[in-house]
């Protein structure tokens, strides 16, 4: 190798050298920059969340974001301030995920006496609406309230979830509420069985009271029914004044016996 190659060669090593020691330099830079414009994000999200959460009811949640992650903390009065304020921050440009650890505060019930208030406030929601189709069931358990059963439309289901919501109370919802099918044939067949069983003699008795209705759930032609009766010859009676109706292709009878010891009720 000649001297003019020798010098070539060494030219090209020092570059080399000093292009690779630069590296980890603009890399590093870089990731200065970008960290320091996440945070930024973050700082100015945090900001819109806080507006979002302005009213008085929200006034001790605290909020945090990291990484688009909305973080609620604090406490609220109500459940329903709490769901709300999650339903919120999600709508919030740059948020895309929430985490709502907010505790509910106000008073403290009994779960078996939060449970019977509850089942009473729910015989009379949708009155006047058809709730004779509704059938929402309710239980407790350190104050988180679970609500299963059925409902016929997503605004009955709504409608049940606000208003546990809404009880003081109450620290949590878990909405396990199916919604029957919609479908025009179900709805005849719901009509059908309502007359069926409350046009007969010994059962029109359970329409006076709105609150404790024979209640009817349709789910593609079968037939489920709930609520309190005062004997088991009524109970019998529903199943086979449901059965008789065309088009039913089976009848499930929960209808519960007043006064009558829980291993003797039979479907």
């Amino acid at each position: 190798m000649n001297v003019l190659q020798k010098t070539k060669a060494a030219f090209l090593a020092v570059t080399l050298a000093g292009a690779l020691l630069s590296l980890p330099q603009v890399s590093l830079a870089a990731a200065g920059h970008s960290g320091a414009s996440l945070a930024q994000d973050d700082s100015g999200v945090a900001g819109q969340v806080q507006s979002r959460l302005s009213k008085s009811q929200f006034k001790n949640v605290k909020v945090s974001v990291e990484g688009g992650i909305a973080t609620l903390t604090g406490s609220v009065d109500l459940y329903e301030y709490k769901a709300d304020a999650g339903k919120r921050v999600q709508k919030v440009k740059g948020v895309s995920g929430v985490r709502n650890e907010i505790q509910v505060a106000g008073p403290s019930v009994p779960d078996q006496e939060l449970q019977s208030r509850l089942a009473e406030k729910l015989s009379y929601d949708r009155v006047g609406y058809g709730n004779l189709f509704n059938a929402v069931t309710v239980s407790v358990q350190n104050g988180a309230v679970t609500l299963g059963g059925h409902a016929r439309t997503d605004v009955d289901k709504d409608s049940a979830v606000a208003l546990v919501s809404t009880y003081p109370g109450v620290k949590e919802v878990i909405d396990d509420i199916e919604v029957d099918p919609v479908s025009i044939m179900d709805d005849q067949t719901r009509m059908a069985v309502a007359r069926a069983v409350y046009g007969y003699p010994t059962l029109n008795k359970y329409a006076i009271n709105p609150a404790r209705p024979i209640r009817i759930s349709v789910q593609n032609g079968n037939v489920e029914l709930y609520g309190v009766v005062d004997t088991q010859t009524d109970k019998d009676t529903a199943s086979i004044r449901a059965n008789g109706v065309p088009g039913v292709f089976s009848v499930k009878n929960y209808l519960y016996v007043a006064n009558q010891p829980a291993e003797q009720q039979k479907q």
